[in-house]
């Protein structure tokens, strides 16, 4: 039976136990599906199915198993890497109807929330408790928790607390064949054996469909407070943020936005920051209010000998949301001055920074393509707006050559090709900068474990699709048995 038979057979079958509102084949509807926040690869699904239940998401996924087509999971579709760009021959899971907080747990500081539950809204559930979840992407407001545990995301707060590995503590997976499995300690946050939890976060949905997610839940902070340091330039506030981290302060966050990226924002929200400034650093900080206290005049006092003109502390929260707005809203409002861009998305030790700086502004005016810089500046996790226009021939071409040596940039200086926006088939290409040939394999072995049959997200992360059967171990070929045989023991 050719693929279309297949899909046809498998929609069939599908919209008798889900629904009919819970399978899309019309091709006019499939383009909604046909990419997530990188639009320069679009592909039409074969097939888009929308499970409510951990037992729907089993009868997709087994259904796919039976008519052998791959099947990827999506989420809220705002990954920026083509993690999650569908299968002209199989089945997109969209997880986005899972939106229930199962579960609140305050005593044990901890909630069991379903993959599609909005990142934000969790925080908004137990806000009231005076809890919250810490990881906080820019996209929070949007992106959902599958998505997050799928590409281990971080955000402006992940330089204090971490990303969504740290803040996971239990999952329930179904596996590419079907199978529903726990992975983690759940509540009790230890599980003895191999750390299959942590294998599992950050795999960019090759390993199986994460169906129910256990987060930790913290307590808010007694005091927060939040700066806004303007300098004249990109240097003057790399400087200021090695003074910060030498002098022992962590702060929750310290972001820094260039100019570009401040006139993008200025356009799309008008956030105000002071004029003339060639970087702004948003720095905040949080804990007992004697230590912040201390620690805010620190950092007042380091931004100054830096070279900043002007400091705004937020009065309130009102005023806090303010001065973040602009920082929020920089990789949408990038749309205000340039029809086209790639969110680059790579890291490198913080002493780089002004040197990896230069080198980008460099590359920006011998190349003619524009580059935007915001990022996460404490922990040196770059993410560089390439701007191009598609309308003009060759200038798409041109800014992936650009996003491709800044990721080379990041390498040489011993850092990595993503941070957290993932591989996907966006930097798939460049995987092999940083490990060897046995290290590829050996990742490939532990995804063969999970997916012998290689149906789940294929095509992503990996620069080569390889069959488990293919995949070389210490000189010889492993029979695909053998990795069925890991499977199972799984």
């Amino acid at each position: 039976m050719d693929v279309p038979a297949r899909l046809a057979a498998v929609a069939e079958r599908l919209t008798a136990s889900l629904g009919r509102s819970a399978v899309i084949s019309d091709p006019a509807e499939l383009g909604t599906y046909s990419c997530d926040g990188l639009a320069r690869y679009a592909v039409n699904p074969g097939l888009v199915v929308l499970p409510e239940t951990t037992e729907q998401v089993v009868e997709v996924v087994r259904a796919c198993r039976e008519a052998d087509l791959p099947f990827v999971a999506r989420g809220s579709g705002t990954g920026l890497s083509g993690g999650a760009l569908p299968r002209s021959d199989g089945v997109l899971v969209v997880t986005s109807r899972m939106r229930r907080i199962l579960e609140v747990d305050l005593a044990a500081e901890c909630a069991v929330v379903e993959p599609g539950v909005i990142n934000l809204a969790i925080s908004r559930e137990v806000s009231p408790a005076q809890y919250h979840y810490a990881p906080d992407p820019s996209s929070q407001q949007v992106c959902s928790i599958g998505g997050n545990v799928a590409e281990n995301s971080g955000g402006a707060h992940c330089l204090k607390y971490g990303f969504t590995a740290h803040h996971v503590t239990g999952l329930e997976v179904v596996t590419p064949d079907g199978d529903v499995v726990w992975l983690g300690g759940g509540k009790c946050r230890q599980a003895p054996g191999y750390d299959l939890l942590g294998v599992f976060i950050g795999s960019e949905g090759t390993l199986g469909i994460a169906t129910k997610v256990v987060v930790r839940l913290l307590p808010t902070q007694e005091s927060v407070e939040t700066v806004l340091a303007a300098f004249p330039d990109m240097s003057s506030a790399g400087a200021a943020v090695g003074a910060i981290i030498g002098a022992g302060i962590t702060p929750a966050a310290i972001e820094m936005m260039d100019a570009l990226s401040i006139e993008a924002a200025e356009q799309a929200v008008a956030c105000e920051y002071p004029v003339g400034a060639g970087a702004v650093l948003i720095v905040e900080l949080d804990g007992p209010a004697g230590d912040v206290a201390a620690e805010l005049a620190a950092v007042r006092g380091h931004c100054e000998r830096a070279g900043a003109f002007e400091l705004r502390q937020a009065a309130d929260d009102a005023e806090r949301a303010e001065i973040w707005k602009g920082r929020k809203s920089a990789f949408a409002a990038v749309g205000r001055i340039s029809p086209d861009y790639i969110v680059q998305d790579g890291v490198i030790p913080r002493t780089a920074l002004p040197e990896v700086l230069a080198d980008i502004a460099e590359l920006s005016e011998r190349t003619g393509i524009r580059v935007a810089n915001v990022f996460h500046a404490g922990d040196g996790n770059l993410h560089p707006l390439v701007l191009y226009d598609e309308s003009v021939p060759g200038q798409g071409d041109a800014a992936e050559e650009v996003s491709g040596a800044i990721l080379d940039l990041c390498v040489r200086h011993g850092g990595s090709i993503t941070g957290e926006h993932g591989v996907g088939v966006d930097k798939a290409k460049y995987l092999p900068r940083m490990f060897t040939d046995a290290d590829l394999d050996t990742m490939q072995l532990v995804r063969c474990a999970f997916d012998p049959g290689h149906r789940c997200n294929p095509g992503k992360v990996f620069p080569t699709p390889r069959l488990c059967g293919e995949i070389p171990r210490r000189g010889t070929t492993p029979h695909p048995a053998q990795a069925a045989g890991l499977a199972e023991a799984f």
